[in-house]
């Protein structure tokens, strides 16, 4: 008996996550169809124009925005940012460097600096426990 290899699928929002792109500025046809694990490494390798123009230029989804500005998703939503952004937008907002910006980015310094602390915390506490 011989088994038929499925090919795995994902929705058009999960493809476009994983490839760090806003879906409804993709095009129709991908939006509308199901995208195969070959096709979105294709994509990944490979990538269309239009691919390569929405990561250049946008719009951004939130979490890109957020990582192109420093701060966290939740930093976003406080600054009152909740819609898709474009480069141009973003680069804008870093020029004017509004309160809430600069506040958000010195609470992701910080929540970086404390991951670190706790992480070398941790391997400190392994490597003691080590026999």
């Amino acid at each position: 008996m011989k088994s038929q290899a499925n090919t795995q699928t994902m929705k058009p929002a999960t493809a476009a996550k994983k490839l760090g792109v806003y879906l409804p500025a993709t095009p129709a046809e991908f939006q509308e169809g199901v995208v195969t694990r070959a096709e979105l490494g294709e994509l990944q390798a490979n990538p269309p124009e239009w691919l390569r123009e929405l990561r250049r230029t946008g719009p951004h989804p939130r979490p890109v925005v957020a990582a192109k500005l420093g701060v966290s998703i939740a930093g976003l939503a406080r600054g009152g940012v909740t819609e898709a952004l474009t480069t141009e937008q973003i680069e804008a907002l870093k020029q004017a460097g509004p309160e809430w910006l600069e506040k958000e980015r010195a609470t992701q310094a910080e929540v970086r600096k404390e991951t670190v602390r706790i992480k070398k915390k941790n391997a400190e506490r392994a490597e003691r426990s080590r026999p």
